[in-house]
């Protein structure tokens, strides 16, 4: 199966449907934590065309809930956020899936199919996760865990320890500890969805 992964610089999905015998891609504007020639470093809307399977990460910043309280100040940023969306979800594929916490595709585009959780696939850690799916099935749990520690702040607010512990990185490095796909989801990905024939859309 020829597989793109769009958006991801950690290369952990990519590997995972590599370790299962797919021709599997990775890409992203910038460079891969997880060298490799199978890395795209460049504008995704410009690599849509010609894969089995599309899993796409796009950027958070400008669409996660968690940062309501900016929106008024980023109208265009967001719009275009969501144009990006748009495109990779109506990308030349037969099967895609679009991955992205809870925000404002619900409400602008589509309801997700699915959320899920890292505990639910053999992580004990707590991140929602939304997934946009086109001709796939829902992602079956693997092995549900306890949901992890947790960090309560002096604000009151509430957040699993291994996201509050990512606040003692640079920005950069923050936000792709943040945006890194455990590796029981990529695991799943691989197996169930990479598992699949060219008749098993639903």
């Amino acid at each position: 199966m020829k597989v793109l992964v769009a958006c991801e610089e950690s290369g952990v999905v990519r590997e995972a449907f590599l370790k299962l015998g797919h021709d599997a891609y990775s890409c992203d504007i910038i460079e891969s934590s997880w060298p490799s020639e199978r890395h795209i470093q460049d504008d995704v809307l410009k690599h849509l065309e010609g894969w089995d399977l599309i899993i796409a990460f796009p950027p958070c910043t400008h669409l996660a809930v968690s940062g309501a309280r900016h929106f008024k100040n980023k109208v265009k940023e967001q719009e275009d956020a969501l144009n990006f969306v748009s495109a990779l979800l109506n990308a030349k594929s037969p099967k895609i899936a679009l991955e992205n916490p809870v925000g404002v595709i619900s409400s602008r585009i589509r309801k997700p199919d699915q959320i899920i959780q890292p505990w639910m696939f053999g992580e004990p850690f707590q991140k929602t996760t939304c997934l946009w799916l086109k001709s796939l099935p829902k992602l079956e749990a693997t092995n549900i865990v306890s949901k992890g520690e947790f960090t309560v702040f002096k604000s009151g607010k509430k957040h699993p320890k291994w996201y509050a512990d990512a606040l003692k990185y640079p920005p950069r490095e923050r936000q792709r500890i943040r945006s890194r796909t455990f590796q029981g989801i990529a695991d799943a990905m691989a197996e169930q969805w990479g598992g699949l024939g060219d008749n098993d859309s639903i």
